[in-house]
């Protein structure tokens, strides 16, 4: 499994991306057809900041400065956050800068899984399975 799709797992579980295509198909649209047909509603980032921030209180974790930090979001999660992992998702998402683990690497890093993470509505892409 990708480390992307690790993330998601470690937020949303794996049921929902099983549970996720009856909800989100369209009304009348003829209920989401083998496979997952039907596309994911894009969840808001205070969903799902929410979300994680469940994540924070249920396992004690509070300190954790996730809301800014690639490292601290992956730690929270119980996830290895080595440079050696930021730069597998780091190509995995496409950066074209140097993996180097920079500041601006893992700000690069962070913002864009927030917005996938929002923008999949919690459906673990197939890609990422």
């Amino acid at each position: 499994m990708s480390i992307l799709g690790s993330i998601f797992n470690a937020i949303f579980g794996s049921a929902k991306a099983e549970d996720a295509p009856a909800q989100s198909g369209p009304a009348g649209a003829g209920g989401g057809a083998a496979g997952g047909a039907a596309a994911p509603r894009p969840m808001a980032r205070e969903q799902l900041e929410a979300k994680i921030q469940k994540i924070a209180d249920d396992t004690g974790r509070k300190n954790y400065n996730w809301k800014q930090s690639i490292v601290d979001l992956m730690k929270l999660l119980d996830l290895d956050s080595s440079l050696d992992s930021r730069k597998q998702l780091a190509q995995e998402l496409g950066y074209t800068g140097k993996l180097d683990g920079s500041a601006e690497m893992n700000v690069w890093l962070h913002k864009q899984v927030m917005m996938k993470l929002a923008a999949s509505g919690g459906v673990v892409p197939e890609s990422l399975k």
